[in-house]
């Protein structure tokens, strides 16, 4: 059975408003789509809502697929070395995950969905790591690699690595 969404979690899936989503169920342009009550049940078909084509207009703007996710898992080895004659309280992250942008520390991660080991000793990173773990779908339509800190996770902090 596929799963279903409300309005607001499909409009977000395809990229437009929830009015627009709206129009469209009135029209009957959402495959399976159906009210019960006051509330609209949409049904996903390979994780995103489907839209039936107009014959009239331009083309419509929603997404067709899902972008790949994409996260990058650093260690810094130089925390590494830093933390062996550290207490516990006061050693240093050593696992930095970098998504869109912003870090996240920990010292344990568990990896949910499809990933790779890259070494690239000829083009690193912007900032300067030859060795992470690349988390990215395969095809469109799979689904986004999750990320969990076991133990919990640190935010950034100035003067940490970049990646």
């Amino acid at each position: 059975m596929n799963k279903c969404v409300c309005t607001t979690e499909a409009a977000s899936l395809l990229g437009i408003s929830p009015r627009r989503l709206r129009q469209l169920l009135e029209k009957g342009r959402v495959r399976g789509a159906y009210k019960s009550g006051k509330f609209w049940i949409i049904p996903l078909f390979n994780n995103l809502p489907q839209i039936i084509k107009g014959t009239r207009g331009p083309k419509g703007k929603w997404r067709t697929s899902r972008t790949p996710a994409l996260a990058k898992i650093n260690v810094n080895r130089n925390h590494i070395g830093s933390n062996i004659h550290k207490s516990p309280e006061e050693r240093k992250p050593v696992i930095s995950v970098k998504r869109s942008g912003n870090n996240v520390y920990g010292n344990q991660v568990e990896i949910l969905g499809p990933c790779r080991i890259v070494y690239q000793p000829d083009t690193p990173l912007p900032c300067g790591a030859r060795l992470w773990i690349d988390l990215r779908s395969r095809y469109a339509n799979e689904t986004f690699s999750d990320i969990h800190f076991i133990g919990g996770s640190f935010s950034a902090r100035g003067g940490n690595s970049s990646c």
